[in-house]
């Protein structure tokens, strides 16, 4: 299953409930505001590291880089476009976007 994320993790509980959620295979996409959980040194970094072992995370680099953040993205979070955003939904039949 893809479960999008589009919450600040400093303002919501959105990630922590979709890591609750999420179970082993399933990826995570980080949008919009919820790419501020994909930082290092952020408030999620030692959350989603942990997730990892079970679960692929991608951010958004359109809004990475909005934000100015393209470089202090977590090791081990893949970058996609809105190509690769495409790609993801298309190879999932379940999407859950959290809100």
């Amino acid at each position: 299953m893809l479960h999008i994320v589009n919450k600040s993790p400093s303002e919501r509980n959105t990630l922590d409930s979709c890591l609750r959620m999420a179970k082993k295979g399933s990826t995570i996409l980080l949008i919009e505001d919820g790419v501020y959980g994909a930082t290092k040194g952020g408030v999620a970094e030692n959350k989603l590291k942990a997730a990892m072992a079970d679960i692929k995370v991608y951010a958004l680099w359109p809004d990475l880089e909005a934000r100015g953040m393209q470089d202090s993205v977590i090791d081990g979070i893949e970058q996609v476009d809105y190509n690769g955003f495409v790609d993801l939904v298309a190879a999932d039949k379940n999407v859950q976007s959290w809100l």
